[in-house]
């Protein structure tokens, strides 16, 4: 069991999502009938197995970025929602061959579709929600979406590949890792935000700073992620702690704590999660080298630089309930504990 570190003493993180909420209530309804439709297959198995996940209770927060950036530059037609529920997709791809990659057993606090039906079966009905999200983005019929979010797969999938040639090597830098994320993690976010306002065929520096926007949300995201893998609270983050180190996953916490750690450290990282010889209580011991080298605190303060610049990216724009809607995501990201 990990040990609970409160990231931030202020008001609960939810409140911060409140507005965005509020903001994308009626749109993410139709999103989520675009989904259950786009979902259908006359193989049974597609619809079963994408509906472990769909349903599983994720926020949805990648297609309410979409939502809320295309409100924010004042965009007045539909197509928003459409490439929301594509943006969508796209991400319920990603988890499915993300949990094939990484042999995990529990994802949201229920097994994998992976366990349920089969490694194959996972890889191929995440390809078919690909391709489904490519049929929307035809039928919205905008080329600048077509080529942001065709872009944004293409890099997801190079970040893929490069998460699995740095699996369990704890000589990978920060760099290196930063690297990963910002095209497997960051390159949807950046993509879901950048979409709204291309729909709007707002100039380029309105773009750009929704670009930027989600690419350092999306950062810190993953940031705050790695680091409640060690220090949340199980309950709530509806997944068990220590799930990156049962998998051998080099995450930021770890890449920090091994180069601050002493040879011995070193050896057990090596162990643990090179050649994944993990014993009792290695949890604990990892946690408490996390505590002993702050590797968790620097985690998360590098979370917040991050968020930082997210936020300062949406200044060109005006006051507004969408700007406050996507101000207050950037503080839940870096404040949430579930």
């Amino acid at each position: 069991m990990g040990v609970v570190i409160q990231i931030d003493g202020g008001r609960d993180p939810a409140e911060t999502l409140e507005p965005m909420l509020a903001l994308v209530s009626a749109d993410m309804e139709a999103v989520n009938r675009i989904i259950l439709d786009k979902a259908v297959s006359d193989v049974p198995l597609i619809p079963q197995l994408a509906h472990h996940l769909i349903d599983s209770g994720g926020k949805r927060l990648r297609p309410m970025l979409t939502i809320a950036a295309a409100k924010l530059v004042g965009y007045q037609g539909q197509g928003h929602v459409r490439l929301a529920s594509t943006v969508e997709f796209m991400h319920t791809a990603t988890l499915l061959h993300d949990d094939v990659v990484d042999e995990s057993s529990t994802r949201r606090g229920k097994p994998t579709a992976r366990l349920l039906w089969s490694n194959q079966a996972s890889v191929l009905v995440g390809d078919f929600l690909l391709g489904q999200a490519f049929r929307m983005m035809v039928e919205v019929g905008s080329m600048p979406a077509l080529k942001i979010l065709s872009n944004a797969a293409a890099v997801i999938a190079e970040g893929e590949v490069m998460q699995l040639a740095a699996a369990k090597n704890t000589a990978t830098t920060e760099d290196e890792y930063l690297a990963i994320i910002n095209a497997k993690t960051a390159a949807l976010f950046s993509a879901a935000s950048e979409v709204g306002a291309a729909i709007a065929q707002r100039p380029a520096d309105e773009q750009n700073a929704l670009k930027s926007y989600g690419k350092n949300l999306g950062i810190a995201f993953q940031l705050v992620d790695d680091a409640l893998d060690y220090s949340g609270d199980s309950a709530r983050l509806g997944k068990s702690t220590g799930d990156d180190f049962r998998e051998g996953k080099i995450t930021l916490p770890v890449i920090l704590c091994f180069r601050r750690g002493n040879e011995q450290e070193r050896m057990f990282w090596k162990r643990t999660l090179t050649d994944g010889q993990i014993e009792d209580g290695d949890l604990e011991h990892a946690v408490a080298l996390m505590k002993r080298h702050k590797a968790i605190e620097a985690t998360l303060e590098r979370a917040r630089h991050y968020g930082a610049i997210a936020t300062d990216a949406l200044e060109i724009f005006p006051d507004s309930t969408p700007k406050r809607a996507l101000d207050g995501v950037v503080a839940f990201c870096v404040s949430r504990s579930h």
